[in-house]
C-alpha cells in the first residue's frame, strides 16, 4: 500500500454496486453495532468518540451504514441520526426482528406485527420518509416464514421500505422470500476462514444480490505471525485486517463489506483497505488457505 492510500483513505476506491438494481453504493461500507456499549447493549462507554467515528465515515466516501433496532436497543439509529441526519447521498440500512433482554442476547420475534411496528419505529428514529434498506435480522422459526415475508412486501407496498433484504439465511430460503418480495441484499457471517455462505454468496452473485458479509475481518489462526496473511501484508505495507478485506473485495463484485468500529483511527484503517489491489496469486493462495483453515475447523 502506497503512502498516499494510507494518508487519504477513500471508499469510493471499491467500486460499486447497486442496491436493488438501483440504489448505487460504494461497496465497503461501516457497520454500526460497536457504536454501543459492552454486549451490543446501551450507550458506548466513550459517546463522543463514536459520534466522531460517524461523522468521520462520510468523509471517507463510505456511503452505506449498517445498523438495527436491536444494536442498544436504539443506541446505534439514535447516534446515527444525531451525528449525521439529513444524511445526503448516505444510505442507511437497518434491521428488525430481534428483541433485547440483556447485553449480548439476542432473542428473535419475527410476529408480522412486532416486524412493522419496529420498522415504524425505526423509521421515526432514523429521521427519514422511506428506510432504503430494511432488512430481516433472522427468521423466527416460532412463526411461520410466509408471514414474515408478508409483512416485509406489506412495508414494501406501504413505502415504509424501499429494498429489503436478509440476514443469515441459505439458498432455500432466499428462494423462498423472492417468491413474496424482491430480495435486495443477503447478510451472513462470512470471511477470510468461514465458508459456510459459500453457495449462498455464489447464489448471490448470479442473482446480482449484494451480499454483506458480518464478522469480515476474522482471520482465525491465519493472523499468527509467519502465516500467509501477514506475510502478505508485510509486502504490501497493510495490515492482516486490511488484507482480509481486500480479499472480500476481490472475492465477488456483489460483496458489501462492512467493518465496523467505534474509534476514527481503526475506521480509516479499515477503509484504506479500499486501495489495496492483490494480485492474481495472493488471491488464490489466500483463498487456499482460508479454505483449508475453515475445513479444519469442520473436523
Amino acid at each position: 500500500m502506497t503512502s498516499e492510500q494510507k494518508a487519504t483513505p477513500n471508499a469510493a476506491l471499491s467500486g460499486t454496486f447497486k442496491i436493488g438494481g438501483d440504489l448505487s453504493v460504494n461497496r465497503l461500507g461501516f457497520g454500526a453495532m460497536r457504536v454501543t456499549g459492552d454486549g451490543v447493549w446501551g450507550d458506548p462507554a466513550d459517546r463522543e468518540a463514536c459520534l466522531q467515528t460517524l461523522r468521520r465515515v462520510p468523509e471517507l466516501n463510505i456511503d452505506l451504514i449498517d445498523t438495527a433496532d436491536s444494536y442498544g436497543p436504539a443506541v446505534s439509529e439514535e447516534l446515527i441520526r444525531e451525528a449525521l441526519h439529513p444524511y445526503d447521498q448516505v444510505v442507511i440500512a437497518t434491521k428488525g426482528g430481534l428483541t433485547r433482554t440483556g447485553p449480548n442476547v439476542w432473542p428473535p420475534c419475527g410476529r408480522p406485527e412486532y416486524l412493522i411496528q419496529q420498522a415504524y419505529i425505526s423509521r421515526r428514529r432514523l429521521g427519514v420518509e422511506v428506510i432504503d434498506l430494511w432488512q430481516l435480522h433472522r427468521i423466527d422459526p416460532k412463526v411461520p416464514r410466509d408471514e414474515q415475508f408478508d409483512a416485509i412486501r406489506k412495508l414494501m407496498d406501504d413505502g415504509v421500505i424501499r429494498h429489503a433484504g436478509l440476514s443469515e439465511v441459505n439458498v432455500e430460503e432466499i428462494q423462498a422470500a423472492r417468491q413474496v418480495f424482491p430480495v435486495a441484499t443477503v447478510q451472513n457471517l462470512y470471511n477470510l476462514v468461514n465458508r459456510k455462505s459459500e453457495d449462498v454468496l455464489d447464489y448471490c452473485q448470479r442473482e446480482n444480490i449484494g451480499f454483506i458479509p458480518w464478522y469480515p475481518l476474522a482471520a482465525g489462526g491465519l493472523a499468527r505471525e509467519g502465516s500467509v496473511l501477514v506475510a502478505v501484508a508485510q509486502r504490501l505495507n497493510a495490515t492482516p485486517s486490511q488484507v482480509a478485506l481486500a480479499w472480500l473485495l476481490r472475492r465477488s463484485p456483489v460483496m458489501l463489506p462492512i467493518p465496523g468500529t467505534g474509534k476514527v483511527k481503526h475506521l480509516e484503517e479499515n477503509t484504506a483497505a479500499a486501495g489495496l489491489t492483490l494480485s492474481d496469486e495472493d488471491f488464490r493462495t489466500l483463498d487456499e488457505v482460508g479454505r483449508q483453515e475453515y475445513a479444519g475447523q469442520q473436523k
